[in-house]
This record gives structure tokens, C-alpha cells and sequence, in this order.
């Protein structure tokens, strides 16, 4: 059991009342011999308090709130031994499902973080900047551009789901250029997503048939369908073959793994990351393998196939080693 844990709790995230969430977790680790409570605010961040905390000797620190608070807290304990434990309370909570962390239960988010498995995952970083979950290129951070606060706390994740009908109904394709350490790929696209951990509604991530969160590569999913009728058939496709733990076949969607990726695109592109628009295109993310420990019932692991072959105006440059 640990013996020091810092909660960093984010009393904005969700749509619940945070003192009585607060409360619920302060019952789940009553047993703990020690546990601290730092709140953020506008002016103390999440991961100034995750610095805060690691100071003061912490042995385990715990991020409540949403996608943006885990990413925040992570980005700090990247390279550490430090467990990380997620309560999550946001409006999509991808990083906890990707893991199989319920965000519906606060107790049982918090056993995991009692008895669960301290596992080495990947992180990646994006221009710098830590990614646990994924950045979208195009529409996907178009679709969450567009799902704005005041939608989310009104309708929860359909604020997605309404976003997205949406924006496929006027896709703006993009000519794009992917860059890894053996290849240059350049190709006509209408979004790119790079993942390290996608759950399966993380829908423009799941181009292969798994998500590998512990193999020191990233997944890069291409989504290149024509018209509005076929970006929505290719996203439910998506969505089935990730439910059902199969990759997608559909000519008009991409995949393929790398360690590194740098991605330009005419014209430029809006970026989501981990759920916050952090700017466009071009973009760096590189993967380092075992970088963050994190408290998870989740085990197994799957080396997905690739799949580049179908795609629009596709070229393919093998670069000399």
C-alpha cells in the first residue's frame, strides 16, 4: 500500500457535484495512511500541483477530472517511478477507458488504484508536449473544436456524437505528408490520427485492430472517404471493427505503426491533443517506450497489421538507413 498519495483534483471536470465526488473518494481510500488533497484552479494547474507533489515525497499521485488533468499530471511523471492513479470525472474519460478504468464508479477506479497492477505504458510527446492518449489531425480535432464547453456540460459525450455528424457533413480533404525514421508517405486525407492508447470510441484511432499502449510504437490511423455518405460509413466501420477487435479493410482508411512521425499538411491543420486544441499542423510526436507507470487492471498485449494500400493519391518514399 502506498504510503504518501497527492490527489490532484480538478472540482471543474464533469457534470457532478465535485464535493460530493471529493467526498466518495475520500471514503474509497480511507485506508490509506496518507492522502493529500491539492484543488486546481485557474491559477495552480494540474501539473504544477503533480510538481508540488512530488516535493513534498509523494509515492503515488492520483489525477481526478478529466482527459486534460491525467495528461497534465502524466506529462510530470513522465520518466519517474511514480505510480499514477486516474479517478476519472471528465466528459469523455479516454485515457481511463483505453485502460479499462471505469468513469462511472468511483470506488472501483479507486481499488485499482489500491490493488490494480502497476504497469510500464508508453508515452509520447507532441511538439514537445506529453501525449498519453492521441493527437487528431483534421476532422477529428475539428470535432472536438466544435464540442465546446457550454455543449458539453449541457449533453455530456453526445456533445461528440453532435459535433461529428456535423463536421462529416462538409469534409475538407488535405494533402498530408507522415514522415517516420524509414519512410516518407504523402496522401490526400480528410483526418489523421496518431494514438499511443485509444479506446474504441476513440473512433479515427482504431484503423488497426488494436491499440498497443506498451510496444514503444505509435498507431497512425488515415481517414481518407469521399463525400459525407461515405465518411459516415466509414466511421461506423471504424467503430465495428473496433468493438468487435478487428482491423478495418475499407480502402479509404489507413494504418501503420511507427516510433516517430512528423506530419505537414497544405493547408495547415487544426491539432487536438489529449482532448485540447493545442494549435495546427506540422506537428513531432515521437514514442518512449515504459516512460509512465500507471495503476491498471488492464493486461495483454497485440501487434496489429498495416494497411496503406487504397489510399488517394498515396505515395510511398523508402528512406535509405
Amino acid at each position: 500500500m502506498f504510503e504518501n498519495i497527492y490527489l490532484i483534483f480538478n472540482p471543474a471536470s464533469g457534470r457532478g457535484d465535485p464535493i460530493t465526488e471529493l467526498s466518495f473518494i475520500h471514503d474509497s481510500l480511507k485506508q490509506t495512511p496518507k492522502l493529500t488533497v491539492l484543488e486546481t484552479t485557474p491559477e495552480r494547474s494540474a501539473g504544477a500541483l503533480a510538481q508540488e507533489a512530488i516535493a513534498q515525497s509523494a509515492d503515488c499521485l492520483i489525477a481526478s477530472g478529466g482527459d486534460g488533468t491525467v495528461s497534465a499530471v502524466a506529462g510530470v511523471l513522465f520518466g519517474s517511478d511514480i505510480p499514477l492513479g486516474i479517478v476519472p470525472r471528465g466528459t469523455a474519460n479516454a485515457i481511463a477507458a483505453a485502460f479499462d478504468i471505469p468513469s462511472n464508479d468511483i470506488d472501483a477506479a479507486c481499488q485499482i488504484i489500491l490493488s490494480g497492477v502497476p504497469r510500464k505504458i508508453d508515452v509520447a510527446t507532441c511538439n514537445g508536449e506529453p501525449l498519453l492518449l492521441l493527437a487528431g489531425i483534421g476532422l477529428e480535432a475539428d470535432v472536438i473544436e466544435q464540442a465546446n464547453r457550454q455543449l458539453k456540460n449541457k449533453m455530456g459525450t453526445i456533445a461528440y456524437i453532435f459535433s461529428a455528424f456535423k463536421e462529416v457533413q462538409d469534409l475538407s480533404p488535405f494533402q498530408a505528408t507522415l514522415e517516420t525514421p524509414d519512410r516518407i508517405i504523402t496522401v490526400e486525407a480528410s483526418g489523421i490520427t496518431v494514438a499511443n492508447a485509444a479506446p474504441a470510441t476513440s473512433v479515427l484511432a482504431q484503423g488497426p485492430s488494436d491499440v498497443v499502449p506498451y510496444d514503444g510504437l505509435l498507431d497512425v490511423t488515415i481517414f481518407a472517404p469521399q463525400g459525407t455518405g461515405g465518411a459516415i460509413a466509414a466511421s461506423y466501420n471504424l467503430l465495428q471493427t473496433a468493438l468487435s477487435k478487428r482491423s478495418t479493410q475499407r480502402k479509404d482508411i489507413g494504418y501503420f505503426r511507427c516510433s516517430s512521425v512528423k506530419i505537414s499538411a497544405d493547408p495547415a491543420q487544426g491539432v487536438v491533443l489529449d482532448g485540447e486544441m493545442i494549435g495546427d499542423t506540422p506537428i513531432d510526436i515521437r514514442c518512449f517506450s515504459k516512460g509512465l507507470t500507471l495503476m491498471t487492471p488492464k493486461d495483454g498485449n497485440f501487434d496489429p497489421p498495416e494497411k496503406l494500400e487504397g489510399l488517394p493519391n498515396l505515395k510511398i518514399q523508402h528512406k535509405e538507413q
